[in-house]
């Protein structure tokens, strides 16, 4: 891995400062149960239907869905943000909670590719592409999964690319590339698919060798325990794998 931690770290920290007053009190207003789910910025749709199918079928429990880059999330856990259950794009940045995760299980997959401008107007074809003089390419930080998934194409093929920036997430790259502000940008399946036709796709064969699974456990401590598993029941089970099938999350 050549690429080095640049940008990403500012953006990273600026996301976790955001996060610190994210946190809920153990109540609602209205009396219901507030469960805290921290998932990865790349779950963000997905999770965001979980949540209604969870409060129809518990009416007493609000679910609040805090998204952002998988390391961001972690440190605000370490740091003693209120979370109950916490869902990350890789299995390393699970690990570093330790044994405040519970359990962590794999419930999905996913892989890099390239989105560009509607209609590819720079004509990037592969991984190589990005290393042109003519293309901007933005990437995420090494320090969140998808930026770790971004170094390990580029040891895997010897290609090093020169980004023009480092995101704190998934979703900080799509914008930069849907904004018009970079040619191209490294993002997950799902996050293409779910930009529809603000982007082209463009697919190297180098992406199926580097595979994202994703984690997810309950925190140790919950104040809210058999909600917070009954959550991940959901998100492992039927409903959770229809859900994330159709965005495009591939089996664990």
């Amino acid at each position: 891995m050549m690429r080095k931690l640049g940008a990403g770290l500012g953006a990273l920290a600026l996301a976790a400062t955001v996060l610190t007053a994210c946190g809920s009190d153990d109540g609602g207003s209205d009396g219901k149960t507030v469960l805290n789910v921290f998932a990865a910025a790349s779950l963000k749709s997905s999770f965001a239907q979980l949540e209604q199918f969870y409060e129809k079928a518990h009416p007493d429990v609000d679910v609040k869905v805090v998204t952002a880059g998988s390391s961001a999330l972690v440190t605000q856990i370490e740091q003693g943000a209120d979370a109950d259950v916490i869902a990350t794009a890789d299995e390393e940045t699970m690990a570093k909670l330790g044994d405040r995760a519970v359990n962590p299980q794999i419930f999905a997959s996913n892989t890099l590719v390239i989105v560009t401008a509607p209609g590819n107007p720079k004509r990037i074809n592969t991984f190589a592409d990005l290393k042109r003089g003519d293309v901007t390419t933005v990437v995420c930080a090494v320090t969140v999964p998808c930026g770790a998934a971004t170094a390990e194409v580029e040891h895997n093929t010897g290609i090093d690319i020169s980004p023009v920036s480092e995101e704190a997430s998934v979703t900080a790259v799509l914008t930069k590339v849907t904004s018009g502000q970079a040619d191209a940008g490294l993002v997950y399946v799902t996050d293409a698919r779910g930009a529809g036709g603000k982007v082209t796709t463009v697919v190297d064969p180098a992406f199926a060798k580097v595979v994202n699974k994703y984690p997810i456990a309950t925190i140790k401590g919950s104040a809210h325990g058999e909600d917070a598993a009954m959550f991940v029941g959901l998100v492992l089970g039927q409903t959770g794998e229809e859900v994330l099938s159709t965005a495009g999350f591939g089996t664990p």
